[in-house]
């Protein structure tokens, strides 16, 4: 089952448990959805779009000065887990040879390569500066 069908039966799910907090956050990415050219997107798509939406969300909490909500949770709970700093950290010293790139942000192709969607670009970046 691609994860935009478990989506879309965990509609279903959350108005016969009169979730009104979760049936409102899966609308909305439903909608990103119908915004596609595609009717059946892939799961990296998926994820994509997702991911969009929790970027705006935490831009929108951070000018309101809050820190999480009800819908980013939500939100982040369809992402795939995401790698940890130590685990990103420790790759990278296993696995990159810097003397290959003219500079650390070069390196950022095959670590992002490699983790994918389960390591946030910026925590990668962040670490690449502090090596």
């Amino acid at each position: 089952m691609s994860l935009q069908e478990n989506i879309k039966g965990q509609l279903k799910v959350a108005m016969k448990a009169k979730d009104t907090e979760r049936v409102g956050a899966i609308r909305i990415i439903m909608g990103e959805f119908g915004r596609q050219s595609a009717k059946e997107l892939s799961d990296e798509q998926v994820i994509a779009i997702i991911k969009k939406l929790v970027k705006s969300e935490k831009e929108l909490l951070g000018s309101s000065g809050k820190k999480t909500s009800e819908y980013l949770v939500i939100l982040e709970s369809y992402l795939p887990q995401q790698a940890t700093e130590e685990e990103i950290r420790e790759w990278i010293t296993a696995n990159i040879d810097f003397s290959t790139f003219a500079n650390k942000m070069q390196a950022m192709r095959p670590i992002m390569g490699h983790f994918g969607a389960s390591a946030d670009g910026n925590m990668v970046k962040d670490i690449l500066q502090k090596i």
